[in-house]
């Protein structure tokens, strides 16, 4: 009878774990989209600021296709090194 409810309890526990992953990673993936949604809103924001002629239609694709390059090639930033010395 006791390793019955060991096993049983060994089940619990192994389904709770796999239940446990599965939700962090539809958290994660939720997560990337939220911030995606930020990124492309806030470049929308950019370019409708900077030039009052584009439409909302136009802003929103050179966003998605500059926000969808960024995210898959993610090394795309230059890093420029500082004028200013760095301090010893």
């Amino acid at each position: 009878m006791t390793r019955v409810l060991t096993m049983f309890a060994l089940g619990v526990a192994m389904l709770t774990g796999a239940q446990a992953l599965a939700v962090d990673a539809v958290s994660q993936s939720t997560m990337k989209r939220r911030q995606m949604i930020a990124q492309v809103v806030n470049c929308m924001k950019k370019h409708m600021a900077a030039n009052s002629e584009i439409s909302y239609n136009a802003a929103s694709k050179i966003c998605k296709s500059q926000v969808g390059n960024q995210n898959n090639n993610p090394v795309s930033v230059a890093l420029v090194p500082s004028d200013s010395p760095t301090k010893p």
